[in-house]
């Protein structure tokens, strides 16, 4: 027959615990710094747009893409960025219609200053 020993039984068990919880622990702090460095790498590529209201850019028109043809350009318009909202929202204005909308900001390319 086999004797237990409770209270041993019970020490070894919250040793256990403890060195589980230490290894969590360990696991969570490198999984942080992992992320944290995984986001320094993946913004070093973006590309940083400076817009400043005023300027003439170009508006990607997202839906030749799903029907190409080779020689058509996917820029389209000429339009006057009037306001830069935070998180790259951008506001444009068609001069020719003076319709304006908001838009997301990777979707235009500067085309060059307007002339007030």
């Amino acid at each position: 027959m086999l004797n237990y020993n409770l209270n041993e039984a019970s020490e070894v068990r919250k040793l256990q615990l403890s060195e589980l919880d230490g290894i969590r622990a360990d696991v969570y702090e490198s999984a942080r710094s992992y992320k944290e460095r995984a986001k320094l790498f993946h913004d070093r590529y973006i590309l940083k747009k400076e817009s400043t209201p005023g300027i003439k850019v170009l508006f990607y028109h997202s839906r030749l893409y799903r029907f190409p043809e080779k020689l058509r350009s996917r820029w389209i318009g000429l339009y006057i960025l009037l306001h830069v909202f935070p998180y790259g929202a951008v506001e444009i204005q068609d001069p020719d219609t003076s319709v304006k909308f908001k838009v997301n900001g990777q979707r235009l390319k500067n085309f060059g200053v307007a002339k007030s």
